[in-house]
């Protein structure tokens, strides 16, 4: 190999983000919420089961291990369990898959550095266990600052209304986002039920709430952080972060 060769391969080695060739080594670190209850209406709520299936299969087609990971640990509430859904019905009737599941390690217990990034499960269930939680908000800070995407969809982008930098700043604070409409909310009757409005709350916090005609794909990209507006975003939340742990344009 000639000198000149050498010293371009030297100088794109270089150039790729040393979090992107990482990347080829750590998995990928999925929260889900371990919340069970919708409120006070004695329905059950959880995790989007097809907020988790769509990415973890963009994820692993890429080539990328996903760690599943949850608030409180062991298996978490599932809801839209819809098995007409072709991704969803084969995740759901694999044995490992469903092993993982049922065995998730609280997020408490996990280093976040450890990972190539974070993204966040929707579910209405984020709303009422992702913003108060210290180990969302550590989790998003830590890899936001170790300089690794951070995504989320639909209602998971609840896990970013109270996640300040080490400045003291927003983490949302300036960027585009994608999340769950009001308008949305008010078409799903959850108005009155969920504690706050997530786009209303994202606003608050600075964020430029980025909306599409309900429940069709949006997805926004800010930097590091990729967010999506509701289940039809998330296998495109995954992709991008796919790009960006590629180290692709």
């Amino acid at each position: 190999m000639s000198r000149t060769a050498i010293l371009l391969l030297v100088m794109a080695s270089v150039a790729w983000p040393a979090w992107a060739r990482a990347a080829e080594q750590k998995p990928v670190l999925m929260v889900l919420t371990s919340h069970a209850q919708l409120g006070d209406t004695g329905k059950t709520t959880g995790f989007f089961l097809g907020e988790v299936t769509h990415p973890l299969e963009v994820f692993e087609k890429a080539g990328l291990t996903v760690e599943l990971v949850s608030i409180k640990g062991g298996e978490p509430p599932v809801d839209g369990l819809d098995l007409d859904d072709p991704v969803n019905a084969r995740y759901w009737n694999d044995p490992a898959f469903r092993a993982k599941l049922s065995a998730t390690k609280k997020l408490a217990e996990v280093n976040p550095t450890d990972f190539a990034g974070v993204y966040f499960s929707g579910g209405h269930g984020t709303m009422w266990d992702f913003p108060d939680d210290e180990a969302v908000q550590k989790a998003a800070r830590e890899v936001y600052e170790a300089g690794a995407p951070v995504g989320a969809v639909c209602h998971g982008p609840a896990a970013l209304v109270n996640v300040k930098l080490s400045d003291g700043s927003y983490l949302v604070d300036g960027k585009e986002v994608s999340a769950f409409t009001n308008q949305e909310e008010e078409k799903v009757g959850l108005t009155e039920v969920v504690p706050f409005l997530l786009a209303t709350k994202l606003e608050e916090r600075g964020a430029k709430h980025l909306p599409a005609p309900d429940f069709e794909k949006q997805v926004a990209v800010s930097g590091r952080l990729v967010t999506g507006q509701n289940p039809a975003s998330a296998a495109g939340v995954a992709e991008k972060m796919v790009e960006m742990l590629k180290g692709q344009p």
